[in-house]
């Protein structure tokens, strides 16, 4: 017997390898498998698709194909920025926000500990960020300013050209967590006018295992990883070729689909959000209305412990989380959320619904349908159906 297809809601946590990708990559796995720094005909072919993808990916951010280092995840990019920016620098200030993903806010913990100095910026209670706040934060001994476009867990936008603004005026560097955005939200990093900004494949339709990260031209690097002379010495090790590969290609199919995702994929969103607000007494979205990301819904039922309602939706083989993937299993509430004024039960009773230009209506429909019936069942004791 086959196994149902699953309806998939996490895709703020990791996306499915689209079919045009996986089909780039396979030559490169087989055919051209070659150590694209070599001279024969395996390597070179293996070389021109690195630099293919480049392309692919810098045209994605309005980027020049020289500032686009590749590297193993969205976390490494994020890190490799810091980490330069304080080496290059000399000074020992971060600013960045309470909401931030783990890749940044465990770093920014880490620092701490080794007696560097964070300045954790407060957000309003709708989860948005007064730029105000950032000039304040900013000092003779700030050596980076570090903020994410939106948030993983409420979709909530940063005013990250005012915030580049300010660090422009004030002389200190400016890095972007975009992680979640290509595909979603135009990106223009000249427009924007940063000087780091850190992607992951695994968020737009490629392979987990690569990442990216933006560093303009004429902003002092130093490299995370240090050995051969792959990206131009800006990150040592041999690329991970099909991989970047993949990545090349769903930048392609990211700007072919950012119409449909800020469309179609925001109609089904609003349908689905606005359905179970309406269906659930005792519901309430989390985050700004509409300064978010399209596809995300940050949704609390009153009285439920979201990790029965998601095993509930399991059963059912409909896929979503509580937030960010990276702290799955923790007993904690959500970081993001105390950081907007929930209370821990509030936190605990949050589920993240994040849809994709691959989610259906009838996908939707279903969910609706069943959702209140589950939460119904959780607030009057009801034993699951086995």
């Amino acid at each position: 017997m086959s196994t149902p297809t699953p309806i998939y809601l996490d895709n703020n946590a990791t996306t499915p390898v689209a079919p045009e990708v996986f089909e780039a990559m396979v030559p490169y796995l087989t055919e051209f498998y070659g150590n694209p720094s070599g001279l024969y005909r395996v390597a070179k072919e293996a070389g021109a698709a690195v630099t293919k993808a480049r392309e692919s990916v810098a045209a994605l951010i309005g980027a020049d194909p020289r500032e686009i280092v590749f590297t193993s995840c969205g976390t490494e990019s994020d890190n490799t920025a810091l980490w330069s920016a304080l080496r290059t620098t000399g000074k020992k200030h971060l600013v960045t926000t309470q909401v931030e993903h783990a890749a940044i806010h465990s770093f920014g913990e880490h620092l701490e500990t080794l007696g560097y100095t964070v300045t954790w910026l407060p957000v309003r209670e709708d989860g948005t960020l007064d730029p105000a706040e950032v000039d304040a934060a900013i000092h003779d001994g700030t050596a980076i300013v570090s903020a994410m476009w939106a948030n993983n867990e409420t979709g909530v936008l940063f005013p990250v050209e005012e915030i580049a603004a300010i660090c422009k005026k004030r002389g200190v560097l400016f890095h972007i967590d975009a992680i979640q955005v290509p595909g979603k939200v135009p990106i223009d990093v000249r427009k924007v006018g940063c000087d780091f900004l850190a992607l992951s494949g695994h968020k737009l339709h490629a392979p987990k295992g690569v990442g990216v990260l933006y560093v303009r031209t004429g902003t002092r690097f130093s490299p995370l990883l240090i050995g051969g002379a792959q990206e131009k010495g800006r990150r040592s090790g041999t690329e991970n070729v099909p991989h970047i590969v993949g990545l090349g290609r769903a930048a392609e199919l990211a700007l072919e689909n950012l119409i449909d995702e800020q469309t179609s994929t925001r109609a089904l969103r609003d349908k689905l959000e606005h359905g179970l607000l309406a269906a659930i007494p005792g519901s309430h979205r989390n985050g700004h209305a509409t300064e978010r990301l399209p596809n995300t819904s940050s949704l609390r039922f009153d009285g439920v412990e979201a990790a029965d309602l998601l095993l509930r939706l399991n059963e059912h083989q409909i896929c979503a989380s509580a937030g960010s993937a990276c702290s799955t299993g923790s007993l904690e509430p959500s970081h993001v959320l105390s950081a907007m004024g929930l209370t821990a039960a509030q936190a605990r009773s949050t589920i993240r619904l994040s849809l994709s230009h691959m989610t259906t209506e009838a996908e939707v429909d279903t969910v609706l349908a069943l959702l209140p019936r589950l939460i119904a069942e959780l607030r009057q004791g009801t034993p699951a159906k086995v």
